[in-house]
């Protein structure tokens, strides 16, 4: 008896996606050999932009919490870093601790900001822990402005360059293959480590025991709770991490820049990377990422190119600013996402299919399954 012809099998997709993953990070090793310095600051600030929105992601977009004060943990991050690392160059106050400790210090002391809002954070819920946050950029806003001796006020403060087994990562150029590596290109490679892994750790943390949980807490708090999820001590926990992940971000950023000015850590802040994890997709690490690199690349390529751009132009010429220009985009891309994509950018990419289970037929059961006697 001939047997039945039965379809080729397809090739596995389970390897598709992290190939895809190996192949865009090999590119992005290779990308500082190529770009120029505009869109290697661009692209690290997309960098830090996606640490703080991957943080922002786990509390809001898998646990259900809002918070509108995430600018005010970035600003932490990056005085921090400049108070734990800096001397008294400016006649300001800095301790002078090896800057790699000032980092790691600077990340904590974002975290243990939001401990200290914690407790608030595991009993509110929804636009009451929103309204508490936003109180947040408030405190931080006049703190950062009337703290002479500690932040520089109105003018900031200067940030010390990273230092790691004796190599600085300053302006000071060094080659590789022939191409001039200063700050930019070497503070590349840093963020993009930071990058991946706040992403797999992210990531780990959804896929695991305390994803679920998280989940189950935005679908439903009373049913969490029945369930044994501790529900106060979630949120507070959740609300930590991230802290800490907004810390880190903050860090990159004072690197990136060079200087930190207390302007820039200001409501808007808080609301572009909302608009972060909405376009790129809530409770996704890869929809974080995506729409940290919508938000956060849009103003610098309309700025770049403002002179080409219809209706848009530099300030003062009479048309709509770089800046305005790119808040109105992607405030019509959160519109469109909401209306029409509902699971943001991440919803775009190809996802790993599971493969069906397929039904026994009644021979195949007949000879599986023993008969009795």
């Amino acid at each position: 008896m001939s047997e039945p012809l039965t379809a080729p099998r397809r090739a596995p997709r389970r390897y598709a996606l992290p190939a895809a993953a190996g192949a865009g990070l090999l590119v992005a090793l290779a990308l500082p050999f190529y770009l120029d310095r505009f869109w290697l600051q661009a692209g690290l600030f997309a960098m830090a932009a996606a640490i703080g929105a991957i943080g922002l992601n786990l509390l809001t977009g898998a646990t259900g919490q809002l918070s509108l004060g995430h600018a005010f943990f970035l600003a932490v991050g990056a005085y921090g870093y400049c108070a734990l690392a800096g001397g008294d160059e400016e006649g300001l106050t800095g301790l002078g601790l090896p800057t790699a400790v000032a980092a790691a210090g600077a990340v904590l002391l974002a975290g243990l900001a939001g401990g200290l809002l914690s407790p608030i954070a595991g009993r509110l819920s929804g636009a009451y822990l929103g309204i508490a946050t936003l109180a947040l950029i408030f405190i931080g806003q006049h703190l950062l402005f009337n703290a002479d001796d500690l932040t520089g006020g109105y003018n900031g403060r200067a940030v010390p360059p990273l230092e790691l087994f004796g190599y600085r990562f300053d302006d000071s150029e060094d080659v590789l293959l022939n191409v001039p590596f200063g700050a930019a290109e070497k503070l590349w490679y840093v963020g993009l480590a930071l990058l991946v892994a706040g992403a797999l750790f992210a990531r780990g943390v959804l896929r695991g025991r305390p994803g679920r949980a998280m989940n189950a807490l935005r679908d439903h708090r009373i049913a969490a709770g029945v369930m044994g999820v501790p529900v106060a001590r979630l949120r507070a926990g959740v609300f930590v991490l991230s802290s800490m992940y907004a810390g880190l971000a903050g860090v990159l950023l004072a690197l990136v820049f060079q200087r930190t000015v207390p302007e820039y850590f200001g409501f808007v802040l808080s609301l572009e990377y909302l608009a972060m994890i909405v376009v790129g997709g809530l409770g996704s690490v890869a929809g974080a990422v995506l729409g940290a690199a919508f938000v956060s690349l849009l103003p610098q390529v309309f700025m770049r190119y403002s002179e080409s751009l219809p209706l848009v132009s530099a300030t003062g010429d009479g048309g709509v600013a770089p800046g305005e220009a790119s808040r109105y985009l992607y405030g019509a891309a959160v519109v469109a996402v909401v209306l029409f994509l509902p699971g943001g950018l991440a919803r775009l990419a190809p996802r790993r299919r599971t493969p069906e289970k397929k039904e026994p037929s009644d021979a195949e059961d007949a000879i599986q399954t023993p008969h009795r006697a």
